[in-house]
């Protein structure tokens, strides 16, 4: 099979896989009563006797955990609630009075969690304040909390037990004249000394970072730079399997050198070594356009890449590959999950370089290809280390800077 049969298959799979997630985002309609939306702009529709509510067609998730509601303005009694509620909440309801929703309510600063008697929880909000309501995930207990801002800065969390079903941003209203701005692709972060907020440092993404600072999603080298030991290593908390296979990173800045290495590594891999060079890892070059396969000495490969060009990695698994039950599967439903393995299988149906069935799954070959800005540049065919192989980057001059989508292909 030559590279151009494997690029447009490639391109064939990123496009249903794409269509496929785009079917899962429409899945639910949004849904409101009482209320009006135009735009982006939410306004209380009822007669100050009934509830007004707006629950939102898409639930947060780990790579969208946050959405803010501004207040335009709070009409009779600024009754404006902001929280998470079930997809099939009732609507005759304000968020957080009923279980498995939560909110904080604007016109008495209370938080209400599943009851109709609020707790009280931070101060009141009026006409032009932002109120923002996210979430985040602790794997070790299993526990999801929900986190309230307040014009850029938190205001309280509170944990809750992990639901079986998504939670949906909803905002509530229960007077005349109140009108709401909705903004569900915010994102969270830390306020900066100039009062500007940046986006979630997304640092849980990472298991191992050395030399590498991350902004959003943005790593920038900021080690020594002078010589071959000063790698700075970017590693993900999770291996490639069947459900996230590819990632890319785009060079925003080649700094002095261009540095730059994107490939798959063991997950002990050393922390001042770039990917490619040590055994258990491949990587692609950027700066000579070398494929390094488990050596320092690497073999022409590719075009060099430079500022502004995006590279990709990632691996096609055999048919037969069991999904691994520890992967971060948390925003797929099992209807995509059954979509996105049927759409693998057409894949390899008919693919001369399968593997054999019933081989050990433990130091299997699988084949690792790269890419750049779209296109195939090649494929090399590699034992799969134990534990899998996860997404590395190494940089190694000064002002080295890359923007890193883990999961191009399902979002």
């Amino acid at each position: 099979m030559d590279d151009r049969n494997l690029h447009h298959r490639f391109m064939n799979w990123r496009r249903r896989i794409r269509d496929i997630h785009e079917v899962r985002v429409i899945r639910y309609r949004e849904r409101l009563k009482k209320m009006q939306k135009v735009g982006d702009i939410l306004r209380y529709h009822g007669n100050s006797d009934e509830v007004g509510c707006f629950v939102a067609g898409r639930s947060l998730s780990r790579r969208n955990r946050y959405f803010e509601v501004t207040i335009r303005d709070t009409g009779v009694r600024g009754m404006i609630a902001v929280g998470l509620v079930h997809q099939l909440y009732k609507l005759d309801h304000q968020p957080g009075w009923l279980p498995q929703s939560v909110a904080f309510h604007a016109d008495d600063g209370k938080l209400y969690n599943g009851g109709t008697v609020g707790q009280q929880f931070g101060p009141k909000c009026c006409t032009g304040d932002k109120i923002g309501c996210g979430i985040s995930l602790d794997p070790d207990n299993g526990q999801l909390t929900v986190f309230f801002t307040r014009n850029g800065s938190e205001v309280g969390s509170v944990e809750m037990a992990d639901p079986p079903d998504a939670l949906y941003p909803a905002v509530g209203m229960h007077s005349l004249g109140e009108e709401v701005l909705l903004n569900l692709n915010a994102e969270w972060g830390p306020e900066e000394d100039d009062g500007q907020m940046i986006v979630d440092s997304h640092e849980d993404d990472w298991s191992r970072l050395h030399d590498v600072k991350v902004t959003g999603t943005l790593l920038e080298y900021v080690g020594n730079g002078k010589s071959i030991v000063d790698v700075g290593l970017a590693q993900a908390r999770r291996p490639l399997n069947t459900r996230f296979h590819y990632y890319e990173l785009e060079i925003t800045d080649a700094g002095e050198k261009c540095y730059i290495a994107l490939g798959l590594a063991r997950r002990d891999y050393p922390k001042n070594r770039h990917p490619g060079w040590s055994r258990g890892s491949i990587a692609y070059h950027a700066d000579d356009g070398k494929l390094f396969h488990g050596s320092g000495a690497g073999d022409p490969f590719g075009p060099c890449c430079l500022e502004g060009d995006v590279m990709g990695c990632g691996i096609m698994f055999p048919r037969d590959f069991n999904l691994d039950g520890g992967d971060d599967g948390d925003d797929w439903d099992l209807d995509v999950v059954s979509k996105l393995e049927q759409v693998q299988n057409d894949l390899y149906a008919n693919n001369e370089d399968g593997m054999e069935e019933g081989e050990d799954l433990e130091g299997r070959k699988v084949m690792v290809f790269f890419t750049r800005n779209g296109t195939v540049v090649g494929r090399r065919e590699v034992a799969l280390p134990i534990g899998g192989f996860y997404p590395t980057i190494g940089m190694m001059s000064t002002g080295e800077k890359v923007k890193v989508d883990l999961h191009p292909l399902s979002g």
